[in-house]
């Protein structure tokens, strides 16, 4: 049972991590990928994006802070 979950949260793990090496941005959530807010006044370019319509992904984020650590400790 023991070894069966952890196969499988290694399994989800590593391809979740491939998942953000090919493919590091994803449509942006709040705009859905228009890079535009509509609201009842007025349409603004949205905030969580700047209007570029892709985010970085978390596990991206996390792989890009490891390597710059990783780095800057071998300085």
């Amino acid at each position: 049972m023991l070894l069966t979950a952890s196969a499988l949260a290694l399994i989800l793990t590593s391809g979740y991590a491939l998942l953000c090496a090919a493919s590091p941005f994803r449509p942006c959530r709040p705009c859905s990928g228009t890079g535009v807010r509509h609201t009842r006044k007025a349409v603004n370019v949205c905030r969580r994006c700047r209007g570029r319509r892709h985010r970085l992904r978390t596990g991206r984020r996390i792989l890009n802070a490891a390597h710059r650590t990783h780095t800057t400790g071998n300085r």
